[in-house]
């Protein structure tokens, strides 16, 4: 390997990093250009010429960047499906707008006297800077404008930078080895994520066990490679660069004698805690002296966002129904001619606080075979129909719920309603779904998961439950729309 690619990968995240941010002020640049143009064509032309305009463009692109940089959009930590990178987008674009604001305010020319070492500062650089003073050099449509371009292609660009990421660490480029500590469920589900969620960036060496007999199994793709006794030579001789602890059901003194070794050696290192599940929810950390506490926050969301959202679900499914009403004929014919059967296909699904509702769906399986039986695994399940097969890729199946959304029993973006025979066996944490109103999709439906059971991935309805906002919506809503275009729906 060059020396280049050596060092790209052994500096992998920190070079990202500085391609990222110069990526954002390109994009913050070419934003402001392009808002400038935008506001001659449509009539509103200014005398001010663009050459003129670049003082105001790099002072945009500074506010921005560090608004950008305080939102935490340059953390090499990634949340779930890059959710809280999006809004993290949208709330850094509105501050940077609004502090933009606030300096051509302060950034005027002042008649004030001189008088101690910050008034001459301060009035150093307004006459460096003096956009107030000389109104006509900018134009407060062209500001608007500017900041909805840099909403819009941030947006697009952190999409397409994910992407390449993805596809890099897909390929091995800039991926950390790291061991996993526990051969256990939790292990498990840590592999599982891994194998997943190919962002992370993270290569499972392997699992480190207990006992002398877990040494070669397989679990998985991986296999144990040692015991918690070999640890130093295992970070060594696979050039470790974390390890996770996860083994909840171990002693507390135990995991800290785990920890304490983990320190002596300089590794990064996560501990799964016992009540991992707990933690899914918001929770904050109280103290009674020295004891900590772990207590869970109300996060049950206020009648402006049941408003909000009732609003967009009754509107979204409003606009799909009626331009969509003449193409809902031709799935119909198609399903007709192909299998005997209803067009249709109800089914009693549980709703909000267990209350049950019939879902409609266009029949996607011969009408013999439909029922309440788990969902396919595979397109290739002899159940599913020729045409079925077509509308469940591209998701049109789901199409007719939109009439469940003006009825008020599901929403556009929810948890997705599971059979009364599921529910029936669902224990405290899989009950928390039934406190939201189920939807249409959802953070699931769009995750590297989707293929698998539902109640099986309870940390997208949770992340969800706990983080609902309408921004939220319309971030997932818009991840739906690219994945239906993208052709990546359900079997």
């Amino acid at each position: 390997m060059s020396f280049v690619g050596t060092f790209a990968r052994r500096h992998f995240e920190p070079l990202m990093l500085s391609v990222q941010v110069l990526v954002d002020l390109g994009v913050v640049l070419l934003a402001c250009v392009l808002a400038y143009h935008a506001r001659e064509y449509v009539g509103w032309r200014t005398p001010t010429p663009l050459a003129a305009q670049w003082q105001l463009f790099y002072l945009t692109a500074a506010v921005c960047l560090v608004c950008f940089h305080a939102f935490g959009m340059y953390s090499p930590i990634k949340s779930l499906l890059n959710i809280e990178e999006f809004k993290s987008i949208s709330k850094a674009t509105v501050v940077a707008f609004l502090v933009l604001n606030v300096l051509f305010f302060f950034l005027r020319k002042t008649d004030a006297p001189a008088e101690g070492p910050v008034w001459s500062v301060l009035i150093k650089l307004h006459e460096r800077i003096d956009f107030a003073g000389k109104p006509e050099r900018f134009s407060r449509i062209a500001v608007i404008l500017s900041f909805v371009f840099i909403l819009g292609f941030t947006l697009v660009s952190r999409f397409v930078s994910f992407k390449v990421i993805q596809m890099l660490h897909r390929r091995g480029i800039g991926n950390r080895n790291v061991l996993v500590l526990g051969t256990g469920q939790t292990g498990r589900r840590l592999q599982k994520k891994f194998v997943l969620v190919p962002t992370l960036g993270l290569n499972l060496v392997g699992f480190v066990g207990e006992d002398d007999d877990e040494i070669g199994k397989t679990i998985g793709h991986s296999r144990v490679v040692g015991k918690v006794g070999d640890l130093d030579h295992l970070v060594r001789q696979h050039k470790i660069s974390e390890v996770f602890v996860a083994m909840p059901e171990s002693t507390e003194e135990r995991v800290l004698e785990i920890a304490e070794v983990l320190d002596r050696m300089g590794v990064v290192y996560h501990i799964v805690p016992r009540f991992y599940h707990l933690l899914s929810h918001s929770v904050r950390i109280e103290t009674v002296d020295s004891i900590p506490l772990i207590t869970r926050t109300d996060r049950k969301p206020g009648w402006l966002y049941a408003a909000g959202k009732r609003a967009i679900d009754v509107t979204v499914a409003l606009i799909v129904l009626v331009i969509g009403a003449p193409f809902f004929l031709i799935p119909a014919l198609l399903i007709k001619r192909e299998s005997p059967g209803p067009v249709f296909f109800l089914q009693k699904r549980v709703g909000r606080d267990g209350k049950l509702f019939q879902m409609i769906k266009f029949r996607t399986m011969h009408a013999h075979m439909s029922g309440d039986a788990p969902k396919p695994k595979s397109g290739r399940d002899p159940r599913i129909t020729n045409i079925g097969r077509w509308l469940r890729r591209y998701s049109l199946d789901e199409l007719p719920q939109f009439l469940n959304v003006l009825r008020g029993e599901m929403s556009v973006v929810g948890p997705r309603p599971e059979m009364p025979f599921i529910v029936n066996a669902y224990g405290p944490l899989e009950r928390e779904r039934l406190t939201v109103k189920p939807g249409l999709t959802g953070l699931w439906q769009i995750s590297y998961a989707r293929g698998e059971a539902i109640h099986e991935n309870l940390e997208y309805d949770i992340y969800y439950i706990e983080h609902q906002s309408l921004l939220l919506d319309v971030v997932i809503i818009a991840l739906t729309a690219f994945a239906v275009v993208k052709g990546t729906g359900a079997y």
